[in-house]
C-alpha cells in the first residue's frame, strides 16, 4: 500500500467486548468510521477484527544466556507481528531496543528497562544485580530508562535455604516503589513464591508477574489495592521439567515448583473470581519462543476465565491498562483480522487471516 492509501476493514469490528461495527476505515495509518471522501487507491479486507493483541510480559532482545543482537531481536518481534501481538510490554531486557521503534513494521513496544535482582539471585547476564541500599537508585535509573514501568525480581531460589525466597526488605521496597511512582512509573515484580507478595503490595507494587503463589489470604489484599497479575500459564508449564533438573541438588526448591504448577489454574480461576485484573503475557525471549499470546489466552479459558475476558486480557482491558488505544477514532491502525468471533472460540486467535500495523496490510 502507498502512503496515501485507504485500507476498508469490513465484517464484525469488535471495537469492544459488546460494541461492533460493521466496517472502518484507515486513512494516514489512523482509524477512522467515517468514509473518506473521494479515496482512490482502496484495498479492502474482511472479516472478524480486533485490536492489535497484547502481549504484556515477553522479552525482545533477550535469549536464555542473554542479550542478543539487533537481527535475533528483529526475528523475535517479527515472529510476534506474525502472530497478531502488536503492542509488547518488554518485562525486562539488558538489550537496548529503541531502533525498533523506528520501525514501522514492527510492533510497538513499552520498556520495562532491566530487571533489578539481588546479586547472585536470578538468571546470568539478564539483571542489575544489586543489594537493598541501591535499590531506589537502580529503580529511578530504570524509571528513566523505561517506558513508564520497572521491573524488580521478587523472590528467586536462595541457595542457602534450598528454596524461593523473597529479595527485597519489606523498606527498600516500599523505598524504591515510592520513588519510582514520582518519577512517573508504575512497578512490577517477576513472583513465584508466596512470602515476598503481601510486602510488596502493601509497599504499593502496580503488578505481579506469573503470581503462582498467590493465596485465599492474599488475594482480597491484591483486589482492594488493584494489583494486577499477568500469569504467564505457558511459561509456568514448564515448571515440572526445571524441577526435575533441579531436583537433586534442590529438593524442596523442586517440590515447591511443583506444588505451584499443580495449583496454577485454580490460583488464576480465584484472582480473576475475586476481581483481581488478569492480562495475557507469555514471558517469550527467555527460553520460550516469541508468538504464543494466543496459547496464553487459551490457557487462561482453561483455567477458567470466560472466553470474553480472556479475549479482554490480550486486547481492549491489556491496551486500556497500558494506556494505549484501541480501536478507537483516531486511534493507530493496528488490528487483526480472524475468519471467526474469538469471542466464540479463542482458538480463532491462533490463525490471523490479516495483520494490519499502522494501516497497513502485513504481507
Amino acid at each position: 500500500m502507498s502512503d496515501g492509501a485507504v485500507l476498508h476493514v469490513k465484517g464484525r469490528v469488535l471495537v469492544g467486548p459488546e460494541d461492533v461495527r460493521d466496517e472502518l476505515w484507515v486513512v494516514g495509518g489512523r482509524v477512522s468510521y467515517d468514509r473518506p471522501a473521494g479515496a482512490r487507491d482502496v484495498r479492502t479486507v474482511e472479516g472478524w477484527v480486533l485490536p492489535g493483541l497484547v502481549d504484556a510480559h515477553c522479552h525482545v532482545g533477550l535469549d536464555a544466556h542473554g542479550p542478543v543482537d539487533a537481527d535475533t531481536a528483529e526475528k523475535q518481534a517479527l515472529t510476534d507481528r506474525e502472530a497478531g501481538a502488536l503492542l509488547l510490554r518488554d518485562a525486562g531486557s539488558p538489550s537496548d531496543t529503541r531502533w525498533i521503534d523506528d520501525r514501522a513494521d514492527l510492533p510497538k513496544i513499552i520498556r520495562a528497562g532491566r530487571h533489578i535482582a539481588r546479586t547472585r539471585r536470578y538468571i546470568r547476564n539478564y539483571a542489575w544485580e544489586i543489594e537493598p541500599d541501591d535499590l531506589v537508585a537502580y529503580v529511578a535509573q530504570e524509571a528513566r530508562r523505561g517506558d513508564g514501568w520497572v521491573k524488580l525480581i521478587g523472590d528467586w531460589i536462595d541457595r542457602d535455604l534450598g528454596d524461593l525466597s523473597a529479595c527485597w526488605p519489606r523498606e527498600a521496597a516500599r523505598a524504591a516503589i515510592a520513588e519510582a511512582h514520582r518519577l512517573g512509573a508504575r512497578v512490577t515484580a517477576h513472583c513465584f513464591a508466596t512470602d515476598s507478595l503481601r510486602d510488596l503490595v502493601e509497599a504499593g507494587i502496580d503488578c505481579v508477574e506469573h503470581a503462582t503463589g498467590l493465596t485465599d489470604e492474599l488475594i482480597p489484599l491484591f483486589a482492594e489495592r488493584g494489583v494486577a497479575i499477568v500469569p504467564t500459564l505457558v511459561n509456568i508449564a514448564t515448571f515440572p521439567q526445571l524441577a526435575a533438573g533441579g531436583e537433586s541438588k534442590f529438593p524442596r526448591w523442586s517440590a515447591h515448583m511443583r506444588r505451584l504448577h499443580e495449583r496454577r489454574y485454580d490460583t488464576v480461576r480465584a484472582a480473576y473470581d475475586a476481581g483481581i485484573p488478569v492480562y495475557v503475557g507469555t514471558d517469550a525471549g527467555g527460553s520460550l519462543a516469541h508468538g504464543l499470546v494466543a496459547s496464553e489466552v487459551a490457557e487462561l479459558v482453561t483455567a477458567g476465565v470466560p472466553a470474553v475476558a480472556a479475549v479482554s486480557a490480550t486486547t481492549w482491558g491489556a491496551r486500556a491498562w497500558l494506556g494505549r488505544p484501541g480501536l478507537e477514532e483516531g486511534a493507530p491502525g493496528d488490528l487483526v483480522v480472524y475468519e471467526g468471533d474469538p469471542r466464540a472460540d479463542v482458538r480463532v486467535l491462533a490463525a490471523p487471516r490479516r495483520v494490519v500495523l499502522d494501516g497497513r496490510v502485513v504481507e
